[in-house]
């Protein structure tokens, strides 16, 4: 079983990285809808605390994935050229702006309420926005924007995804075993 990938399958890491950051932004969108209708109180902070800890956990993820790529680039896609993998590679960049961008814009709004930002309820991680009412407002709204682009965003790249296994390409097989045959 390779780490990397080759022209022709992907590899361990890639394939890990990408079920686990996966997996994280699923838990993340579930704890978000659900904190975004709470009122926030000493009984349920610490539901808050997880979401920034899993928010610059896929941060990190995601700028460790960017890296893996440039050292371990991605296999071609299966067969020609065509609309769809151009709709693919748009997709696929748009995941990566949006998992960066998400991340530091609910950072960006924590920041600017004037309370700490913590990373596992343990390390305070530095403000990247001054304190002030409209930027909270602002970076929340973006915040908000952003996640509901990535739940669209997963629906197609899911529905997209499938499509492409029954229609027999092995697209999805690649993702999940590596390869597309044994």
């Amino acid at each position: 079983m390779a780490l990397r990938n080759t022209p022709d399958s992907f590899g361990l890491v890639t394939r890990l990285l990408h079920w686990t950051t996966a997996l994280l932004v699923i838990v993340m969108l579930s704890l978000g809808l659900r904190i975004a209708d709470m009122e926030p109180g000493l009984a349920n902070l610490w539901l808050y605390g997880l979401h920034k800890t899993l928010g610059l956990t896929v941060l990190g993820l995601i700028l460790v994935r960017i890296g893996w790529h440039i050292a371990s680039p991605v296999p071609r896609p299966i067969g020609g050229p065509g609309w769809d993998h151009l709709a693919a590679r748009a997709g696929h960049i748009a995941f990566y702006l949006l998992l960066i961008g998400i991340p530091l814009s609910g950072w960006a709004g924590s920041s600017a309420t004037g309370i700490d930002v913590m990373f596992a309820d343990r390390w305070v991680v530095p403000p990247i926005a001054a304190v002030s009412e409209a930027g909270e407002a602002f970076w929340f709204r973006l915040h908000d924007i952003q996640t509901k682009l990535l739940i669209g965003l997963i629906i197609v790249h899911g529905l997209a995804a499938l499509k492409r296994e029954t229609a027999g390409d092995g697209t999805l097989t690649r993702m999940i075993r590596g390869r597309t045959k044994d």
